[in-house]
């Protein structure tokens, strides 16, 4: 007997294995519930045959004596199959559980036992288990293909934002060049500077774009690894963001080498060097940036600043998406989105982002970087 469903629930599937039909019927009817369906089959190859043929099914009932093909083989095969090897087994048998049998069903990927005669109560309990189980893994399931499916849309949108950008910089990169040569400009110290500032900054801008569209044609596992001196990575970085004079930058430690993706490093320290000068309201501010070199596979890098410090009710949201302080910029808004992409870029190589800060006194953000 098998219950009415409604199409818009979501169904349980079991597959019942078991070679004597009454004692089917009889489990079928134990486990009758709103919303589950059942499958049966009297042998293991019936079995591996209703399997590959329904993707759906969440849970197997598996007989352990049957003649042929017993629940060891089934389970065995089934485990040995990548597009079956996920689905829980529960092995029902009429052996007495001496430590040999379980150990030869655990190892054949059973997940349980249950001994006959059957406890209904103990079946009914152990089955809704793995049904919450199937349920819960196929909403992660769900959701991680709705992340990658987002992920493979915005990574689409930065190629063509990207490449967007590149041919009216190549213009302007044309354009200061010409200007680089000229006789005028060249006679006006201070117009001759701003003219290489201008450039190295629109270079540097086109070698970002570069390594972004690398980035976005690329999986993680494809993206480019290239040795970074840190040190020269982040004094490029404060150079070209052009700090007020009334803001001091400086390299406070020694900074390793690493063999890391260098546009991502390179997102987190302009990121929070740029938040340090943006935020900072005192007249001498000052930035301080540096690396504490402790045991383990991480560095811990830190941007040290005299601002207006962060409150303590921010510290704990600071980090998510749209949450902005009441910290008033010397520049542009803030969109609250910033410091959520820094958490997710360190999480994703396993290291950790964090605040210290003291009203009025400045704020501290640590983070976590991979050693190599």
């Amino acid at each position: 007997m098998t219950s009415i469903l409604n199409s818009n629930d979501k169904v349980f599937t079991i597959l019942l294995v078991d070679d004597r039909e009454e004692n089917l019927i009889a489990l079928e009817d134990m486990l009758e519930g709103e919303n589950r369906h059942f499958i049966k089959a009297t042998s293991g190859n019936d079995a591996l045959k209703y399997v590959l043929k329904n993707e759906n099914i969440g849970l197997i009932m598996l007989d352990v004596q049957m003649p042929g093909m017993d629940g060891f083989e089934v389970a065995k095969l089934l485990k040995s199959n990548p597009k079956t090897r996920d689905i829980s087994i529960i092995f029902v048998t009429a052996i007495n559980k001496e430590q040999q049998y379980v150990m030869k069903g655990y190892s054949h990927g059973a997940v349980d036992y249950l001994q006959k005669p059957l406890d209904p109560h103990v079946t009914k309990a152990k089955v809704s288990v793995f049904e919450h189980l199937h349920f819960y893994q196929q909403s992660l399931k769900d959701s991680l293909e709705e992340v990658e499916r987002i992920n493979k849309q915005l990574e689409r949108f930065v190629y063509i934002v990207s490449h967007d950008l590149k041919s009216p910089l190549s213009a302007i990169i044309t354009l200061l060049s010409v200007m680089g040569q000229n006789e005028n400009v060249n006679k006006q110290a201070d117009v001759r500077d701003h003219v290489e500032m201008l450039s190295q900054a629109a270079n540097h801008l086109s070698d970002m774009i570069g390594s972004i569209l690398e980035y976005s044609r690329k999986s993680i596992g494809q993206q480019t690894r290239e040795e970074v001196d840190v040190r020269e990575l982040v004094l490029q970085i404060a150079y070209l963001l052009f700090p007020p004079k009334r803001i001091t930058i400086d390299v406070v430690t020694e900074m390793p080498v690493l063999n890391t993706r260098k546009l991502k490093l390179q997102q987190v320290f302009q990121n929070l060097i740029s938040n340090a000068i943006k935020y900072n309201n005192k007249p001498n501010g000052v930035v301080e940036i540096g690396c504490n070199d402790k045991e383990g596979e991480f560095y811990e890098f830190f941007v040290r600043d005299n601002g207006p410090g962060i409150a303590p009710e921010d510290r704990k949201k600071i980090f998510q998406l749209f949450h902005v302080t009441n910290n008033v910029s010397t520049q542009d808004s803030s969109t609250g989105v910033g410091l959520n992409i820094l958490k997710m870029l360190i999480e994703e190589q396993g290291g950790r982002i964090w605040v210290e800060s003291q009203p009025h006194e400045g704020s501290s953000f640590f983070f976590e970087w991979r050693k190599q």
